[in-house]
């Protein structure tokens, strides 16, 4: 990122890798363009950039502030902005630093906000996609080729194999053609009683020709007009033998004796399949299967869904999903086509549902945030809400929220040596506003919103996907809400094997220390052999009798606290010291020390309980029962896997974490607990309850007052203690 500010947004390639340009850098935006264009200056950054400091330009940006019709992808388009506000705000001192500061990339870096139809949605509802984003899903479906071949076949090719079924039953193949000369004993033998028509005429009167030749025409018109299905040329097929004896009778051929034998079978099978052609289950069949080729396309109906989104903010989502999926009317029938009262399928109002603008927690009851993951990209808008409310002024209420979502829109960088990215509050237009624009009340009123928004996420998170750790991005937003709420909560995030370096920061050491004196004595301190008392010790002790400092680079005779805790849990690992140079390059020994800084933290989940003070509605038992329910569900894929060591890795986790709920339960219902773990163990299927036995037989010796040896094991029984990283292959795998 040479020659770029700390603060410019990296563009992020796959992998997490910068590819040293800005992300709001590279040729102007279509937005840019037009800007350039209006206020007649070249089309080039620096130019805009010193046009938005004319008269002109600030008039323009400040009606953009009023109106709140604007939008930012990134956190520089809102930069220029916060100019006009600061000088608007009579702060001429500040807003001139800013321009310093940006001033030198102002023909790299895009700083002009984007215009939009509409200003920003009202805060307090949450949409997982824009109107505007399903709009364009449901205009970009396309007619499935799979269904379209299928509603073909239905529609065309099933009759005329009717036709041709009911031609063999009328004109049966003869005695001369019968295979082995015989007269068949086939549903194609009639008498001339049976066919009621007297004397009938031989197999290849002229009658049957032409009527074979009909037949043969009708099929040369369909094979043009409807080329999806192929099933019709499969020369195996039943249709295929029937239409080839078709054409010797058209040809005035006799059907040769392997082809009649074809014929007879392909008859028999098609009449015993379906019935004889007119008869009542054969008729009710084809007039199912005809309604089933009638039913509009996907498509189609998805094309009058986005037109019916049309006339909603495309930037924002919806409060009502039900409007936009009612069955086709009278009047969209005449326009589209579609049949009146058309259901709309499942599918599309899922996608409808997808902008359902409502809190985030009636999003989770209605299953439309399936994961963690997917809460995390959802929370910031939560975040930039209440981070905005310290400003008493609405316009910069307006634009501290948008900057705060542009700034969510960063990708993670991978970075070594402890290096971190920058945050929102470090960006200079960010800074630039901090001192303004709020007072004594409207900060506490920002304080508390911000402690109850974290309170509520978390608690949420934690209920409503039990035994799933809190990913990066979303500890992230709980760390910044607690910031915001000025609570010191020490949050963690997991950390990638393959670039570990061996040494954790000191909020590791500190959330260890919080887990410690929340579980002292639980039955996860003595699953995992914790000492809580050294773990207290090490967190809260300024400097050990062996010289451990609390924190920062070891300059004395012993390590930092940091750097002991790393040593704690490399020896925890029994791996060698990971700090030593060239060792972080072995990611399953990085692994194996980093799930030991996870099991000493509870990966943010003590500092949830004691820090937050999360209540979580279902209650400690319900969710430690409901993370076992995850346990065995990924036990379960272990089998056949042919690569395991993930899922192993991923029942680990809600393994420890029911753990952590177990510990939580009134000490009398903790055994009733460990009692129906073992219960449920019995009740899977028989690799589930093989895999989780050594993990159960520990649980239940733990409860019991008993423990593991330094390895992990208890000599003499199955018992082992389930661990998620293994350095040699992993015994449940």
């Amino acid at each position: 990122m040479a020659g770029l500010p700390v603060w410019a947004t990296p563009e992020i390639v796959l992998g997490g890798f910068a590819t040293g340009s800005a992300a709001a850098g590279g040729p102007l935006a279509p937005f840019e363009e037009e800007a350039a264009r209006r206020a007649g200056v070249p089309a080039t950054r620096a130019a805009l950039f010193a046009h938005a400091l004319t008269e002109e330009g600030l008039g323009t940006l400040g009606e953009l502030l009023d109106s709140g019709r604007y939008e930012a992808a990134l956190p520089e388009e809102t930069a220029l902005l916060t100019v006009a506000w600061l000088l608007r705000a009579g702060d001429v001192e500040t807003a001139a630093a800013l321009v310093t500061e940006l001033q030198p990339y102002a023909h790299l870096i895009r700083f002009l906000p984007r215009p939009a139809d509409r200003p920003a949605a009202a805060p307090g509802a949450i949409h997982r996609r824009t109107v505007g984003e399903v709009a364009a899903r449901l205009n970009a479906r396309r007619a499935s080729p799979a269904i379209e071949a299928q509603r073909e076949a239905l529609a065309v090719w099933r009759p005329f194999e009717d036709e041709l079924l009911a031609y063999w039953l009328r004109h049966p193949l003869d005695v001369a053609e019968a295979p082995h000369g015989g007269a068949p004993d086939h549903p194609t033998r009639a008498t001339p009683a049976e066919d009621g028509r007297g004397d009938r005429p031989a197999a290849g009167a002229p009658d049957h020709r032409d009527e074979a030749a009909d037949l043969l025409a009708r099929y040369g018109e369909l094979a043009s007009s409807h080329p999806l299905c192929g099933r019709h040329r499969d020369p195996k097929a039943n249709p295929a033998i029937l239409r080839r004896a078709v054409e010797d009778r058209a040809a005035g051929r006799p059907v040769s004796p392997r082809l009649a034998g074809l014929v007879c079978h392909a008859v028999a099978s098609m009449v015993a399949k379906r019935g004889l052609p007119g008869s009542p289950a054969h008729t009710a069949l084809r007039r199912a299967q005809a309604h089933q080729a009638e039913a509009p396309s996907h498509h189609r109906i998805a094309a009058l869904v986005a037109d019916r989104l049309a006339g909603l903010d495309q930037r924002a989502g919806t409060a009502d999903i039900e409007s936009p999926v009612v069955p086709v009317t009278a009047v969209e029938a005449a326009a589209t086509g579609l049949p009146a009262g058309t259901a709309v399928p499942a599918r599309l109002r899922q996608a409808v549902g997808s902008s359902l603008s409502a809190p985030l927690d009636t999003l989770v009851e209605r299953g439309l945030v399936p994961s963690a993951e997917v809460l995390a990209t959802l929370v910031p808008q939560t975040v930039a809400e209440t981070a905005a409310q310290r400003f008493t002024d609405p316009a910069l209420r307006t634009l501290a929220a948008a900057t705060y979502r542009a700034f969510r829109n960063r990708r993670s960088l991978l970075l070594l040596n402890l290096q971190r990215q920058v945050r929102v509050d470090e960006l200079p237009w960010v800074r630039a506003v901090a001192r303004h624009g709020t007072d004594r009340h409207a900060a506490e009123r920002a304080r508390e919103a911000s402690a109850a928004a974290l309170r509520r996420i978390a608690e949420l998170a934690v209920s409503a996907f039990p035994g799933t750790p809190l990913p990066n991005p979303l500890v992230r937003e709980l760390a910044q809400l607690a910031r915001q709420a000025d609570l010191t909560a020490p949050f963690v995030e997991e950390l990638a094997a393959d670039i570990f370096m061996g040494v954790f920061t000191p909020k590791f050491l500190d959330a260890a220390g919080t887990a410690a004196e929340l579980l002292d004595g639980s039955p996860y301190a003595r699953y995992y052999g914790i000492d809580c008392a050294a773990v207290r010790s090490l967190a809260v002790g300024p400097r050990s009798e062996g010289g451990t400092r609390r924190g920062g680079p070891s300059r004395g005779p012993g390590p930092t606290a940091a750097e002991a805790f790393g040593l704690t849990c490399a020896e925890r690992a029994r791996v060698e010291t990971v700090a030593r140079p060239g060792n972080w390059s072995r990611p399953a020994a990085n692994g194996t020390v980093i799930e030991q800084a996870q099991i000493l933290t509870t990966h943010n989940l003590a500092v949830l309980v004691r820090h937050v003070g999360i209540a979580p509605a279902p209650g400690w038992e319900a969710l430690a029962r409901a993370c076992f329910v995850t346990v065995c569900r990924l036990v379960a894929r272990v089998q056949g896997h042919p690569r395991p060591l993930g899922t192993v890795k991923d029942a680990a986790y809600a393994w420890r974490q029911m753990l952590f709920h177990l510990s939580l339960c009134p000490p009398g219902r903790q055994a009733a607990v460990v009692e129906w773990v073992a219960t449920e163990t019995a009740r899977q299927p028989s690799h589930v309850a093989d895999r989780l036995g050594p993990a159960v037989a520990g649980l239940r010796l733990v409860a019991s007052g008993g423990g593991f040896g330094p390895d992990g094991t208890v000599p003499g029984t199955s018992a082992r203690r389930f661990l998620g990283w293994s350095v040699d292959g992993h015994w449940m795998s």
